[in-house]
């Protein structure tokens, strides 16, 4: 009995940590070909769409054969087949498959059944398309409930809307402003490079290596933004991206690490207080920069693979681990900094000055904490809340966020001779050895 409910409290953890991956974001490229190859999995989520009123799906299958282990198998082609699963009703559905004996997806109460297997024509292939009545957001579920058995198939889905203009929509309805959406901040982004451009240039004087790199932040997201947009309008009117998914992940990369990288370099003081990096900060550095790169992998992995991938949990657990290491890791030149200049501040000559860059960086530390929180936990949290069809407006929180962050940032260590970060004497590298010299004796 005891390993019965073990088993159960295993296949509920489970059943959890899946719902909660099944709140990230995947490939929604509407028009897809997926191959199933040698799986036993009783659910298989092929794609999760929101429909408005005149929703569309239309299934194409083709080369579908099964096999199984054990000699003595029969199978009954019924109980394989695709049905729709509303969204609110998931959760209650992976809850039934955990505590009912011998579950059959394509019985269960909470699905819309499609088709069964025993419909499949003498070639193995079969086609059919459902107009949606109920407009909500569904997931479309390949069911196997002879679990015995390992499926091979090759899976056709095109899933849009019609819009008032009798158009095919391929975006989920909640997606659809986002084509304008991302174009208006891309644009805001190409203002706000031009306005850096112009203080640096008007600064020239003060211009420092970290300033360079801050502008190309702000190169990065502007060719994020436009390469999304892009990518959404060509999903909106084709259900295919055209290769602008490649050029998304590209700049989003570069982005990244190039957020993650001015973050550090802020963090450790380079090139405002200090015209080098003492080893551990390189090492902070050179441990940030792979584990994004290994972070971005995971993220295209996810996105175009989907839930349908066998190890898709895998590459979740995978992104979710280094994406915490990286918030927690670019803090730590902060605290460095913070405890060097509380430090340096008890020296009377320079007290006031180090006060001023103590109090920034503290302010720094609480603005860096805020966002990474509110971009991981409050996201999702918004995004619990708000209804399918308002979907973008997670999108516009999250922009609103990094927009916010990135102004904090640019505007406090913006290259001006009387900002008090930027205010030093040459004796502070002296100081700083000295506190690194202390630490390594403590060590």
């Amino acid at each position: 009995m005891e390993d019965v409910n073990h088993v159960r409290c295993l296949k509920f953890l489970q059943a959890l940590f899946i719902l909660y991956i099944s709140s990230f974001k995947f490939s929604s490229c509407e028009i897809k070909n997926t191959h199933i190859i040698d799986d036993s999995r009783q659910i298989i989520l092929i794609e999760r769409f929101g429909f408005a009123p005149d929703g569309h799906v239309t299934i194409s299958l083709d080369h579908v054969y099964w096999r199984s282990d054990e000699p003595a198998a029969k199978l009954y082609p019924s109980s394989m087949g695709f049905c729709l699963v509303r969204d609110v009703s998931f959760p209650r559905l992976l809850n039934e498959s955990i505590y009912t004996e011998n579950f059959c997806v394509l019985s269960s109460k909470y699905v819309n059944l499609v088709f069964r297997f025993d419909k499949l024509g003498p070639d193995s292939s079969y086609n059919i398309s459902i107009t949606i009545d109920e407009p909500d957001e569904y997931n479309l579920i390949f069911g196997n409930c002879q679990k015995e058995f390992l499926v091979t198939m090759n899976v056709h889905t095109e899933i849009y809307n019609v819009n008032d203009n009798g158009e095919k929509d391929f975006l989920p309805a909640g997606q659809t402003p986002l084509p304008k959406l991302y174009f208006l901040i891309f644009v805001v982004y190409i203002v706000f490079l031009g306005i850096w451009g112009f203080v640096c240039v008007k600064q020239r004087k003060n211009i420092h290596k970290i300033h360079l790199i801050m502008a190309m932040l702000l190169v990065f997201k502007a060719l994020k933004l436009i390469c999304a947009a892009e990518d959404k309008m060509y999903i909106r009117n084709t259900g295919k991206d055209h290769g602008w998914d490649v050029a998304f992940y590209i700049f989003g990369f570069l982005k990244g690490v190039t957020l993650f990288t001015v973050i550090v370099l802020i963090g450790t003081g380079w090139s405002f207080l200090k015209p080098y990096l003492h080893d551990r900060e390189k090492k902070v550095l050179m441990f940030v920069i792979p584990l994004q790169v290994i972070e971005n992998i995971a993220s295209i992995v996810i996105s175009e693979g989907g839930p349908v991938e066998k190890h898709w949990l895998v590459w979740n657990e995978l992104f979710l681990l280094i994406d915490v290491m990286c918030c927690c890791i670019v803090l730590v030149p902060i605290l460095w900094s913070i405890k060097s200049l509380r430090l340096a501040s008890k020296n009377d000559g320079k007290a006031a000055e180090n006060l001023k860059k103590l109090t920034l960086f503290r302010h720094f530390y609480v603005v860096l904490i805020v966002f990474l929180y509110f971009t991981r936990f409050g996201i999702a949290m918004i995004e619990s809340v708000v209804t399918y069809m308002h979907e973008w407006v997670t999108v516009v929180a999250a922009e609103g966020a990094s927009l916010m962050f990135y102004v904090f940032i640019f505007y406090n260590f913006k290259p001006i001779g009387k900002n008090p970060y930027l205010a030093i004497h040459k004796d502070d590298d002296d100081e700083e050895e000295e506190y690194e010299d202390e630490d390594e004796d403590e060590d």
